[in-house]
């Protein structure tokens, strides 16, 4: 069997970053996937089951509210490794077109107090598995990259 496209990537050279993984055609739409890397991969710990399950559930809510790009929001969710997030949109970008976005989504999460969206046995199969404090935390470290992320964080490396 052939690698996937996400096992190709050198995650020895990659760092936390906002990157564009694959593009893929939908009949005549094109699905844009980003990898959203918030650990430096087998350097740094990965995070809690916990706080990747909050990040998801506020990362998603907020998203899926954002009046410019509500619609063409497919799946936000994590990434089995625990070092990020993917994030797959209707429309052909490049990851600079979304920086703002994901920005927004994650000071969003680092400033986020209260009841967590979702967060109860009616909504959610596993609703006691929340680390609010936490994803605060990755919240306002991916947050801070994002400020002034340049080219060397928005394409995958060599």
């Amino acid at each position: 069997m052939e690698k996937i496209t996400s096992f190709t990537i050198d995650h020895i050279k990659l760092q936390p970053g906002l990157y564009v993984s694959r593009k893929d055609r939908v009949g005549e739409e094109t699905v844009t996937t980003f990898d959203l890397r918030l650990t430096n991969p087998n350097e740094e710990p990965v995070m809690n089951t916990a706080e990747v399950h909050t990040i998801e559930h506020l990362g998603a809510t907020y998203l899926r509210n954002d009046h410019q790009w509500k619609d063409k929001v497919l799946y936000f969710g994590p990434m089995g490794c625990r070092t990020g997030f993917y994030l797959l949109l209707s429309g052909d970008y490049e990851s600079k077109d979304i920086v703002p976005l994901v920005l927004g989504c994650f000071r969003f999460i680092r400033d986020y107090r209260g009841e967590v969206p979702g967060a109860c046995a009616r909504d959610c199969g596993n609703y006691l598995d929340m680390n609010l404090p936490m994803a605060n935390y990755w919240g306002g470290k991916y947050a801070a990259l994002l400020k002034n992320i340049d080219e060397t964080r928005l394409v995958y490396p060599d």
